[in-house]
């Protein structure tokens, strides 16, 4: 008996589909990659853009067309907007929030699905969770019960999940927003934001280096306000790091840990102090800008200014000038002008990043700026993206250029294009390619001399020692 899972969106979504394999896996589904020979069909979906949702109903309607012959199971789960979550019910056998994944087994007994481990109860990461779900389940997700889907995330955080890679992970630290930025829907997707606890963060985090991982992500859509939900029961997203380098300190292993993503609203310069300190805290920060203008950023809701933003990037560039600094910006907003958009342009050129991920606007359901005109034309819009492009190649290029003759270490994860290179990227996330077949340097941290240059990426040689 098999299962298929589709993931969409983004890290967090990735890493609950690995606790969903799970549980699937725990009732002795197996996973496969061809969706016709699967009993169990799932999608962990992103209503944060249309076009995710649109994949959803895309798949849900060839599944459905397949059902009438066969005993098969079609859930939906992830990021959900209410609205969606309300038509998904019509067109889905199961769906449920994350937090109800323990529920999963039940669920499926209910409609008569063959089990291949039949038991009442499911055991997830030596715990007993026990099930007790009744039909009908759309009372769970009626509007009128204001569901949480952040509520009692630690019966979903307690499933250990089978990782994907061997060598890189996630851990959720945080779940919900309390931002309420005005272009996004994950306020009423994710909920409000719950933080996990430091000790279970601590243990997974310590099991994931003693079993040699190399990269760990910790997640989260708001990863520095970790603990300001639980003031004086939990420590903060400074304590938090300083913990996990000082464990980093303490073992003989070597091991980058990342994060993201972060708010320039909770921002602290201690967070930053603490990742100048310890040698496991990767010294690459992603800060999502969203607009360089002052006007624009009130109409998002961001809650900071660029003065704000700005100081930052000083701290960072004072304390720790080796860190590479990502970002997020989004071109044709609402009533965007060509000044406003001018001021991005000059926030890029003014903090040269590394790596910018450009989004051209477009509405997301359930946002409150969904309700606003979406007045730029799209060939603005390109036209737009394609100069802040621009201006990133430029500034990557530069600073690209000026690794060349240095030996920086570098993550290997796996073969480039041509097969006789392996690729990967250094620790300020900078993708390299050196001439190699060893397949055995996958996963494995490497030195390699950097001897060329482009705007996202470089190439090298292999240091041996």
């Amino acid at each position: 008996m098999k299962y298929f899972l589709l993931p969409l969106g983004c890290q967090m979504n990735q890493s609950d589909t690995e606790r969903v394999k799970t549980v699937l896996q725990g009732m002795g589904f197996t996973p496969t990659d061809n969706e016709d020979e699967a009993t169990i069909l799932g999608i962990i979906a992103c209503s944060v853009r249309q076009k995710g949702i649109d994949k959803v109903y895309s798949r849900i309607k060839k599944w459905n067309e397949t059902k009438d012959n066969r005993n098969r199971i079609t859930f939906v789960s992830g990021c959900v907007l209410p609205a969606d979550r309300e038509r998904f019910l019509k067109l889905f056998d199961l769906v449920f929030t994350m937090n109800d994944l323990p529920d999963l087994p039940d669920m499926i007994r209910q409609y008569g699905v063959f089990i291949p481990v039949n038991s009442q109860q499911s055991t997830v990461n030596s715990q007993q969770v026990t099930v007790n779900i009744q039909k009908p389940l759309v009372p769970l997700f009626s509007e009128k019960n204001k569901i949480n889907p952040s509520a009692n995330m630690d019966r979903f955080w307690v499933i250990e999940p089978d990782h994907i890679s061997e060598f890189e992970a996630f851990i959720p630290i945080q779940n919900g927003c309390n931002k309420f930025c005005t272009y996004c829907a994950v306020p009423y997707t994710r909920g409000r934001e719950v933080s996990r606890k430091s000790e279970d963060i601590l243990t997974e985090l310590k099991d994931l280096v003693q079993k040699d991982y190399k990269v760990i992500t910790l997640l989260g859509q708001n990863v520095n306000s970790y603990g300001l939900d639980k003031k004086g029961e939990e420590i903060n997203f400074a304590e938090l790091l300083r913990r996990i380098g000082e464990y980093g300190d303490s073992v003989d292993k070597e091991f980058w840990v990342y994060f993201t993503s972060p708010h320039p609203r909770d921002m602290s310069d201690e967070v930053i102090e603490v990742i100048s300190q310890y040698k496991c805290l990767a010294k690459q920060i992603h800060l999502p800008i969203q607009s360089g203008d002052n006007d624009m950023l009130q109409r998002m809701n961001r809650k900071h200014t660029l003065d704000d933003y700005r100081h930052i990037i000083h701290t960072i560039r004072t304390l720790i000038p080796e860190a590479t600094i990502f970002t997020d910006i989004i071109v044709g907003f609402t009533s965007e002008t060509e000044e406003e958009f001018e001021n991005s342009r000059k926030a890029m050129e003014e903090f040269k990043y590394n790596m910018a991920y450009i989004a051209q606007y477009s509405v997301r359901p359930g946002a409150v700026a969904s309700t606003w005109a979406d007045d730029v034309p799209k060939e603005t819009k390109k036209k737009r993206y394609h100069i802040l492009t621009d201006e990133l190649m430029k500034h990557s290029l530069v600073y690209n250029q000026g690794l060349i003759g240095k030996t920086m270490k570098v993550i290997v994860t796996g073969f480039d294009r041509n097969k006789t290179y392996l690729t990967g990227y250094t620790e300020g996330k900078i993708v390299i390619r050196f001439k190699s077949n060893d397949k055995s340097l996958i996963g494995k941290i490497v030195k390699v001399e950097v001897t060329s240059a482009t705007p996202l990426s470089i190439e090298g040689n292999l240091v041996t020692e």
